[in-house]
């Protein structure tokens, strides 16, 4: 099975060359942390839509001037957005990468309506083997939707971000990873206007 970048090159070292082609991933994160970057970083190697539920076009489009990515970035309509986000990756090309950011609006939706709709984007998905990245956005309870979103990805990220004292410390925690090589142990990023390994020592 073909590996498609990250354009995380310390992920992509991790997990074997990148992500499987075909792979639906989820990224969990908090909402205060700076998960938006590695979205960023998802967008960078190939041809990308990036749809925005919550944030403005205008921000994202700043965000990644400058990238040399080949992005289109769009607004998702709360009128339908399931049919607007299945619109998106039915004009997908091959190896090609959606980014939604993030699903809290589309898993507002009833469960079983929203499961066929990930049944339909992990197909899509598999046809142009490509990659789409759900931004999953923690807080709040848990609804069945996202316990659906978890079951159906192929990949789950969790970045898991603490602060002690003045350190803001960020763990990437892979608990499912279908056909690649999952990490062992939480990997500790640095997240800058870079993701680097952190190198720095905890302290107790």
């Amino acid at each position: 099975m073909d590996a498609l970048s990250t354009g995380i090159s310390v992920l992509d070292r991790q997990f074997g060359g990148g992500l499987p082609a075909g792979s639906v991933v989820a990224l969990k994160a908090e909402p205060a942390s700076q998960s938006e970057l590695l979205l960023e970083r998802f967008a960078r190697p190939r041809p990308c839509r990036y749809l925005t539920t919550v944030r403005s076009v205008d921000a994202v489009e700043s965000e990644l001037e400058g990238a040399g990515s080949d992005t289109t970035v769009a607004a998702v309509d709360e009128e339908d957005p399931l049919g607007e986000v299945l619109e998106a990756g039915g004009a997908l090309g091959d190896n090609e990468t959606l980014v939604v950011d993030s699903i809290g609006p589309l898993e507002e939706t009833d469960a079983a309506r929203y499961g066929g709709f990930l049944g339909d984007l992990r197909q899509r998905v598999v046809d142009i083997d490509g990659v789409a990245v759900l931004h999953a956005l923690k807080g709040g309870p848990t609804s069945q939707s996202r316990i659906v979103s978890e079951q159906i990805a192929d990949v789950v990220l969790d970045l898991r971000t603490t602060v002690t004292g003045t350190e803001i410390a960020n763990r990437l925690v892979v608990p499912k990873f279908r056909g690649g090589a999952a990490l062992e142990e939480p990997l500790k990023l640095k997240l800058t206007d870079t993701v680097t390994i952190d190198t720095s020592r905890d302290i107790a």
